[in-house]
């Protein structure tokens, strides 16, 4: 029994690998292991626990999120500075040994560290959150995921576009989702002189009736806007809770507004050039 006992010892203080003062035996990697193990398995729980409460609707979605990502890094980092500790190597101590090193790295990592933070930033926040359709630098994306120092959305053409967090914090950032669901779009067209003006607002009225996708339909609204050079121009005003396709369902009601316009024999006009030929005689 003692000697069984003995091995066991042996086998679990066996070096692997020294470095100095710093070794690493069987055990130690051990202990690394069952703590790696642990993290995991805690996350996993605290995720299906969260993810219960998502669907008793008591956390959305986007903040749901937010909440696993803040606590995974927590816990990760925990677990971190207890494997350094479990191999001996004092977190004080190395940042001592390393201050000018980290100096010089920060000074180089500026942009880096600033997404780094603005990351931390938009999952403490809350107000961009996944799922959101953001317009940045005039391409409109949905956000599929909020890393710690860039986002990854995509956009209308299903393309995966990469975003620096600093640029969401600090740029003008158009969220189509913060307010509400639904978000007011418009449709701008022009139709001949000598026109019926009535007609062509109940045209444009009734066109965003038969999509699908408008939403309060009583708040659909066109306008008389303006005298143009050639035309009389008109403005459809509507709200939809399809914000990401709305170009699709904008070129729908155009086609049915065009469609109408043939029906009743409104006419949209387009630009005429008069050419003149001078001879030389």
């Amino acid at each position: 029994m003692n000697d069984s006992r003995h091995f066991l010892e042996q086998i679990l203080n066996y070096r692997i690998f020294d470095f100095g003062e710093y070794e690493l035996t069987v055990n130690k990697l051990i202990t690394i292991l069952i703590i790696i193990l642990v993290t995991r398995v805690l996350l996993w729980l605290v995720k299906k626990t969260l993810n219960n409460a998502r669907r008793f609707k008591t956390i959305e979605k986007g903040n749901l999120y937010s909440l696993i990502q803040i606590i995974s890094y927590t816990v990760w980092v925990i677990a971190i500075i207890i494997i350094l500790d479990t191999l001996g190597l004092k977190i004080t101590v190395l940042l001592t040994g390393s201050a000018a090193l980290l100096v010089g790295v920060g000074l180089g990592l500026q942009q880096t560290f600033n997404d780094f933070i603005s990351g931390i930033i938009l999952l403490l926040e809350g107000k961009t959150k996944v799922g959101d359709v953001l317009e940045v630098d005039g391409d409109v994306l949905m956000l599929k995921k909020i890393g710690l120092r860039t986002s990854e959305g995509i956009n209308r053409d299903d393309i995966a576009v990469i975003i620096p967090n600093s640029k969401i914090i600090n740029d003008k950032v158009i969220n189509w989702s913060h307010q509400s669901r639904k978000t007011r779009f418009r449709i701008n067209v022009g139709v001949a002189y000598g026109s019926d003006v009535d007609l062509v607002v109940k045209i444009l009225e009734e066109s965003a009736l038969e999509h699908p996708a408008i939403s309060d339909k009583e708040s659909i609204e066109a306008r008389f806007t303006d005298f143009g050079n050639s035309s009389l121009n008109f403005q459809l005003l509507f709200f939809s809770r399809n914000i990401f396709r709305i170009e699709k369902v904008k070129s729908d009601i155009r086609k049915i507004i065009n469609r109408k316009f043939n029906e009743t024999g409104i006419t949209i006009p387009f630009p005429q050039m008069d050419v003149y030929l001078k001879s030389d005689k």
